[in-house]
């Protein structure tokens, strides 16, 4: 007996040997004094924080022309910093208009102060009691970053969503907030055929319970800010603030002129839309060419 059961025990020796390159590598914990950023990578049925190498050179002063929608992000997050109340966050609107940018130039304004950011993808948004685990007791504060957050029709992931939020979130410890940003305001695509089942009850309509279910979904955030698309003036404004920062960076001597105006429109023509991003990527060009000379 004891023979048949160091057998076993050897060969289940040589099989863990063979399968230890194939595991992955134990993560230590991260050194948050030394990292800034994260993103919750999955590994099997868990997952790791992997430090992410961040830039602190987008400030908020760069934000141009969201001026309400920066201000009130900027308090929530000062107060989130401070230790006091603060909302999760819902950042949606236009593409290209500066919402992901400003909680970037948020963590460059409070970073030195313990703000800390972690990136989290939609499809991984299940996992998120298990990252606020990793999280609680530690002396910094921890925003949840999710980017373009939305939700195709048949997709059942925004009721994960509102599990979580209305759960393991809202007692989460108070180092934690959750920001998102979106295209849609609702998350989630309302259907013509939602509201096909409207009822009459005593005078009073009420709406199919589909459209109430999918637009609840963003009533769980406290804060809502709205991004619009830009007018011409908004976009050549922004073109002439990153035209100042580049130039400024290389000292080249530029001037704004009717030319350049006329330049920086037909760059935003040419590529169907007139944003943020739009106007830094024609920046980058025209800033470009004149240093090549």
């Amino acid at each position: 007996m004891n023979g048949r059961l160091n057998e076993f025990l050897d060969q289940a020796q040589v099989l863990l040997e063979r399968l230890e390159p194939l595991l992955p590598a134990a993560q230590p914990p991260l050194d948050w004094t030394c990292s800034l950023a994260a993103r919750w990578q999955r590994v099997g049925r868990d997952g790791v924080l992997l430090p992410l190498q961040v830039s602190l050179d987008m400030q908020l002063a760069d934000l141009i022309g969201v001026d309400s929608q920066r201000d009130q992000l900027s308090r929530n997050t000062r107060q989130f910093v401070a230790g006091l109340p603060a909302n999760h966050a819902l950042l949606w609107g236009a593409r290209g208009t500066g919402k992901s940018s400003l909680v970037r130039a948020l963590l460059a304004e409070h970073a030195a102060a313990g703000l800390r950011l972690i990136e989290i993808e939609r499809n991984h948004l299940a996992d998120l009691p298990r990252v606020v685990e990793r999280l609680a007791g530690l002396p910094q504060r921890f925003v949840l970053f999710c980017d373009d957050l939305s939700f195709e029709a048949g997709d059942d992931g925004y009721r994960v969503l509102k599990s979580v939020l209305d759960g393991s979130l809202e007692r989460a410890p108070d180092n934690v907030l959750l920001y998102a940003t979106s295209n849609r305001r609702h998350l989630v695509p309302e259907r013509q055929s939602d509201n096909d089942n409207w009822q009459l009850v005593d005078g009073e309509v009420h709406p199919n319970e589909a459209v109430e279910d999918k637009i609840a979904l963003s009533d769980r955030f406290g804060l809502w800010l709205s991004f619009y698309p830009f007018t011409q003036d908004h976009y050549l404004s922004v073109v002439r603030h990153w035209i100042a920062v580049l130039a400024g960076q290389c000292e080249l001597a530029w001037d704004w002129d009717e030319a350049l105006e006329r330049t920086a429109i037909r760059w935003a023509q040419g590529r169907g839309n007139r944003n943020g991003r739009c106007a830094y990527q024609f920046a980058r060009h025209w800033v470009g060419l004149r240093l090549l000379g």
